[in-house]
């Protein structure tokens, strides 16, 4: 029984990565042996307090704005969306004159929150954004130096010609 125990198959269980064939083993072996049984309730155990250690405290702040969105969604009217129908009048347009309505949003927050990869990639593609202006500007004044040349020598062979 040790040998099944220590197999790898209970960890599996307790995960939930085991196959169904798996599963029903694990509980008809749980049924007959104690052991078994313990094996598991000590690893139920030893996951749980693994996720304890692991978990991230919420915000002091989360649990009113949740129930406080939970009281908003409870007392609201309990209507049956509309299903819309394309060229069907459902007269909304007659009370906003044609005009297209829009549900104001509010929010909390000023900044936007993005992922540390993301503020590194937004500071290189700004820094190749400068660079390629850079590069931009010098070849546009380069183009500007080379057709003034261009004219010049323009210029000078029209006036070898007429001498000629």
């Amino acid at each position: 029984m040790q040998e099944y125990i220590n197999s790898g198959i209970l960890e599996t269980y307790v995960m939930g990565c085991a196959s169904e064939q798996e599963a029903r083993e694990v509980l008809s072996m749980k049924e007959k042996y104690p052991e078994v049984k313990n094996a598991l309730i000590e690893l139920e155990n030893d996951m749980e307090r693994l996720a304890a250690s692991m978990a991230i405290e919420p915000p002091h702040n989360l649990w009113p704005q949740i129930a406080h969105e939970i009281n908003e969604i409870v007392l609201r009217e309990h209507n049956q969306p509309q299903i819309y129908r394309e060229g069907i009048n459902t007269g909304k347009e007659e009370n906003t004159g044609g005009k297209p309505q829009y549900i104001d949003v509010e929010s909390e927050a000023t900044h936007m929150r993005i992922h540390k990869v993301w503020r590194w990639v937004f500071a290189a593609v700004f820094v190749l954004g400068k660079i390629f202006l850079g590069f931009a500007i010098y070849y546009y004044l380069e183009n500007r130096q080379m057709n003034e040349q261009v004219n010049e020598l323009k210029t000078e062979l029209k006036q070898i010609k007429s001498t000629k």
